[in-house]
């Protein structure tokens, strides 16, 4: 083979390596997501599919929420406020053994937040659809950590929540 045959099968190669490789990334993001929603079906106790999960930044902190998609279904959400009465006390003890089951890995924030315990409220609201835990603080350096944790899990969690510091809504 000549140099120029030499020079363009390498170029073919390159380029179906480059062209391989965000299918091989897509795939294993695939997996990755679908490990984290088998792993929380598992340590939530509901499954995935029958909820919605929402996670909210708000200057003071933040908060998360999990709705049944039926309204009927009543097993799923007494399910979430068991969940969430369980997950309240766990972050106020500075415990992210649950995330970190989920996750296969410490979340973001969640050593500040351990450390910060003592200047963090964790407030637990059951609603007619589920519930919700209100995160707040007035410590900046545990502000920011809370907010490093509800990205985290906007990203792990595929929610298409907003990633930037919202307005809570007077409703909530």
């Amino acid at each position: 083979m000549n140099v120029m045959g030499s020079v363009i099968l390498a170029g073919l190669l390159i380029s179906s390596a480059a062209q391989a490789k965000p299918a091989q990334d897509k795939a294993s993001e695939h997996k990755h997501h679908q490990d984290v929603a088998d792993k929380g079906d598992h340590v939530m106790g509901f499954s995935h599919d029958k909820a919605t999960h929402h996670f909210r930044l708000y200057a003071d902190g933040g908060a998360i929420e999990v709705q049944v998609n039926d309204a009927k279904d009543t097993a799923t959400r007494d399910a979430i406020q068991g969940h969430f009465s369980h997950i309240a006390k766990m972050f106020a003890e500075g415990d992210f053994t649950a995330p970190i089951l989920i996750h296969s890995q410490n979340p973001p924030g969640s050593e500040t937040m351990k450390r910060l315990r003592d200047k963090i409220d964790y407030r637990l609201q059951d609603t007619a659809s589920g519930a919700r835990i209100r995160i707040t603080t007035q410590n900046p350096e545990a502000v920011k950590a809370v907010h490093a944790f509800l990205r985290f899990q906007i990203s792990e969690h595929e929610t298409n929540d907003s990633m930037e510091i919202t307005r809570e809504a007077a409703t909530r």
